[in-house]
Formats: C-alpha cells, sequence, structure tokens
C-alpha cells in the first residue's frame, strides 16, 4: 500500500485514526498503542500476508535477544556479549540472504565459471530500513542505553507504518517516550501533519513523477544500446536529479505528517541538500538518519579519526562502500558509494590541508561559496548516473555521452534557431527536458524546504530536536487562508494521481 494511492488515502488512514483517535477519546490509552501496531501489520502485509512471517518472527527474536541484554543493577548480564553477536550475526544472515544471495551467486557463477543455481529470493519490502533499527536497538540495549523494555512499545517502534517501508531511521529514544504519553492529541499536531503530508504527496505526484517521465526513457534508452548526444544525457541526469530529490523529499514528508497525525514525531531526514556547499554537508542534509545511523554504528567503530589521518579516509570509504551496498546487491550501488566515500576522503583532505597552511581564512565569500555549491552538485550528478543506471556499462555510456563522446544535437523543439546542427532524436525532447529539471532544481535550490515553510522540529532524544532546527521563512500557520491554499494543493495532487508510482526508496 502505497502513501500516494487510493487506497491509503481514503480506506486505510481514515480508518486507522478513526480507530486509534477514538480508543484515545475513550481513555484507552494502551489500546490505542495497540491498535496502531495491529494496522501497521496490517499496512505491511498489504504487499503480501507472507512478510509477515519474516517480519514478526524477527521482531520477536530480537525483542528476546534484548531482554537478555540490558544491564542490571549497572552490570551486564552473563554472557550478553555472545548474545549481542548472535543478534547482530542473525539481523545480517537474514539480510544477506533476502538482499544480497542472488548477487553473490551471479557474481560467482561469473567470476569462477561455476553454475550454482539458487532460485530467485523476493527482497521482502523494507528490510534494510527496519533491520538497521534492529540493530541500533541490541547495540543500545548492550551499552545500557534503553531505559525500559516494553514489548507493545517495541513492536511499534518496529512496524509503525509511516516510517516502517522507507525511513527515516528511527532512534528508539526519539519515538518510544512518545509512545506513552496518554490523552488526545493536540489539533495544533493534527493540522500540522496535514500540512506536511500534503506537500509531500504534492511534491511526489507534481513534481518528481513529472521529471521522471524526461528522466526514465532516457536512462532506459542507454541499457538498450541507444547514444545520446550531450545535451539529451545532461537532460537524463539533470531530470533524475531533480525526480530523486522531490521523490526522497515527498515521501520524507509524508511519513513525518501521517505520524503527525497521530502524535508522534519523527526525526527530520531530509534539509535542503543541493544547498550543499561540501559533500560533508551534503551527508548532513540527505537521508540524515541513514547519515547518523553509519556514523555512529559502523564509521565510528571501524575507529573514525581516532586512528590517524590514513585510516580515517580508509573508515570513510569502506562506511560508504557498505552504504551503497546497503542501498542494493549491484555494482552500481557499489561504485556509488565508492565515489561518495572519496568525496568525503578529499573533502577531508582539503579542510585539513587548508587548516595546515592556510590557518586562519576564515568563511569563502559569495562567489567562492556558490562556486563550491556548483562543484558538489555536479559531483553528487555524476553518482547518481551509477545509482539511477542499470548496470555498470550503461552508467559510463551516459557518462560519456555527458562528457561530449557523441557529439552534441538540437532538439527538436530548438532545431529552428540552429538548422546547420544536427538534430536530436531521442525517446524525449531534451530541451523540454532539461527546461523540466531546470524549474524542478531552481526550487531545491531557492524554495523553503518543508523544516523552514512550518517550522517543523523533530523529536528529543539520542540525537536531540537540534537537527531540525529551522528558522521558518514563509511561516505556516494554522488559519483558512492556509487552509484554502493547501486544500486546493491537496485535491490537484489527488486529481493527478492517475496512475500508481512507487517511491524509489521502496526498492531498498
Amino acid at each position: 500500500m502505497l502513501f500516494n494511492s487510493y487506497a491509503f488515502i481514503f480506506v486505510f488512514l481514515p480508518l486507522t485514526l478513526l480507530l486509534f483517535h477514538g480508543l484515545r477519546r475513550a481513555g484507552l490509552d494502551r489500546s490505542s498503542i495497540l491498535s496502531l501496531t495491529a494496522m501497521s501489520l496490517f499496512f505491511y502485509g498489504w504487499w503480501s500476508p507472507r512478510y509477515l512471517l519474516l517480519l514478526i518472527p524477527l521482531m520477536l527474536a530480537n525483542f528476546a535477544f534484548a531482554t537478555r541484554l540490558v544491564p542490571r543493577s549497572g552490570k551486564r548480564p552473563p554472557g550478553a556479549k555472545a548474545m549481542l553477536v548472535l543478534g547482530l550475526a542473525g539481523n545480517i544472515a537474514v539480510l544477506g540472504y533476502f538482499k544480497y544471495a542472488n548477487f553473490f551467486v551471479d557474481n560467482l557463477n561469473d567470476l569462477l565459471g561455476f553454475d550454482l543455481f539458487l532460485a530467485k529470493v523476493i527482497l521482502p519490502i523494507g528490510i534494510s530500513f527496519f533491520t538497521f533499527q534492529k540493530i541500533a536497538f541490541l547495540v543500545d540495549a548492550y551499552h545500557g542505553r534503553v531505559e525500559r523494555l516494553d514489548l507493545l512499545d517495541y513492536s511499534l517502534f518496529v512496524t509503525f507504518f509511516p516510517q516502517l517501508i522507507a525511513g527515516p531511521i528511527v532512534h528508539h529514544s526519539e519515538v518510544m517516550p512518545q509512545f506513552r504519553k496518554t490523552g488526545a492529541v493536540p489539533a495544533a499536531c493534527f493540522a500540522l501533519g496535514s500540512t506536511i503530508f500534503a506537500v509531500g504527496l504534492a511534491k511526489k505526484i507534481l513534481l518528481a513523477d513529472t521529471a521522471a517521465l524526461y528522466a526514465s526513457p532516457q536512462f532506459s534508452a542507454v541499457a538498450a544500446g541507444a547514444k545520446l548526444d550531450a545535451l539529451a544525457a545532461w537532460s537524463a541526469a539533470l531530470a533524475y536529479t531533480a525526480q530523486l530529490y522531490f521523490d526522497f523529499s515527498g515521501y520524507s514528508d509524508m511519513a513525518i505528517g501521517g505520524a503527525l497525525l497521530f502524535g508522534i514525531r519523527l526525526p527530520v531526514n531530509f534539509a535542503s541538500p543541493y544547498k550543499a556547499e561540501s559533500i560533508i554537508e551534503f551527508w548532513r542534509r540527505w537521508h540524515i538518519t541513514l547519515s547518523r545511523f553509519l556514523r555512529d554504528y559502523l564509521y565510528i567503530p571501524l575507529g573514525g579519526n581516532r586512528k590517524g589521518r590514513a585510516r580515517r579516509y580508509v573508515n570513510l570509504i569502506v562506511t560508504m562502500l557498505l552504504g551503497g551496498l546497503w542501498h542494493g546487491a549491484g555494482w552500481t550501488f557499489v561504485v556509488w558509494g565508492a565515489l561518495h566515500g572519496s568525496y568525503l576522503a578529499l573533502n577531508n583532505g582539503w579542510r585539513s590541508f587548508r587548516a595546515r597552511f592556510y590557518p586562519g581564512t576564515g568563511s569563502p565569500n559569495l562567489p567562492g561559496r556558490l562556486l563550491s555549491r556548483a562543484v558538489t552538485f555536479v559531483a553528487v550528478v555524476i553518482a547518481w548516473v551509477f545509482f539511477r543506471s542499470e548496470d555498470v556499462g550503461s552508467a559510463m555510456e551516459m557518462l560519456k555521452a555527458m562528457a561530449g563522446i557523441n557529439g552534441f544535437a538540437m532538439p527538436a523543439s530548438l532545431a529552428s534557431l540552429a538548422p546547420h546542427l544536427p538534430k536530436a532524436h531521442g525517446p524525449v525532447d531534451s530541451g523540454t527536458a532539461l527546461l523540466v529539471a531546470g524549474i524542478l532544481l531552481m526550487l531545491s535550490w531557492f524554495a523553503p524546504n518543508t523544516q523552514q515553510l512550518t517550522g517543523y522540529v523533530g523529536p528529543s532524544g539520542a540525537y536531540g530536536s537540534h537537527e531540525a532546527d529551522a528558522v521558518p521563512v514563509a511561516r505556516w500557520t494554522v488559519s483558512p487562508r492556509w487552509a484554502i491554499a493547501l486544500g486546493c494543493l491537496f485535491g490537484i495532487a489527488v486529481m493527478f494521481m492517475s496512475k500508481v508510482s512507487e517511491f524509489i526508496y521502496f526498492q531498498f
């Protein structure tokens, strides 16, 4: 069941809200949590009920492990470390089998000439996200960071439908205290949730899906062997860059807005990443909860920056390689992760160089900041080509086309301006694609993001709410004017919801 579907918006969500808030008004607070858990399981099982045969046993097994890990009277239970290793190994093994078994066997066959056969393993939707949450919970339980164990709260923590499929990757300290709150959800919280959900739906339907019309045909054509000219290749890459931005931003808004309808604040996961002036800043703005998970549960345990400069760069590259592989079982994701790991190493190396040889130079001026933003953006676009392409060969063909190897041709819409130049014959008009991508990217650079528009601040917890702090530049208020505007926006988005299109991050 997709957020941008009639079944979700007009059936599932209203019924779940009626049940939850009806129980709350009757004073049955724990029953409302139970009902929300049950409806979240129904939401997950909508794609295939057999997925529940994996999710529920994993949830119960991890809770059982956690009960054996939590320190008592300041001391860890006997065998806690072995239980932690066993729990982590079990989670990683399940993720590895479902997500990487076919990838491993196929590559082993290609590399060594074997003829091994493994039936196609169906990837349970959202397995990467809820596996990471359970791993973090076990590690925190072992280190004594879990204050209280409650099966019902834990079950909702794992299954809460707004963030179950594609994040944000929620830390237990951020949401479990909220599950224990009692009483009715404030009307202002409900209004804010409705607003953010409507904005997210519009981003997905009106912006991301429009960009997809110009990105997908051209990437598919390259995968089929077509040779794009430079203008067409750049139009495809930029259209996908805009599509992914508004697709993931829209999903993140809908997840946060949907959770607010139940009085739950989820962490901010997206904060205008294309405004970043460095790759380091990009990863503080893009998929924020994944970045902090990789930092806290992989980069720092590997040694972080505590074991010398060379080891720091190795740790960065290894972390991003694994982060790339987390996104998908394919060499394109490995290359994408390697690129970002290299970017981060170069960025950190440049900062160290400046601090050593040019100390006290201060912040760059406006031209310098714009140049930094442009370099960062181009580096991100190049990496996105691998992220989107069917295989590494197709990605290289796209990059070669962007470099001008296939020449330059005028799109049909602009052919009259330069009749002496060859005319492009791609699957879409590259001039229109560039125009659409340009307009959308201008929005990503200059329009306020959702936090700035609404003043939304994430939950307190292990990471604190300061990560979500933002000064509204076009303040939303609970008023008839805003209600009418957002109602119209929601109505337009629903009218254009003629076909169901999955969110890109649902495949991970």
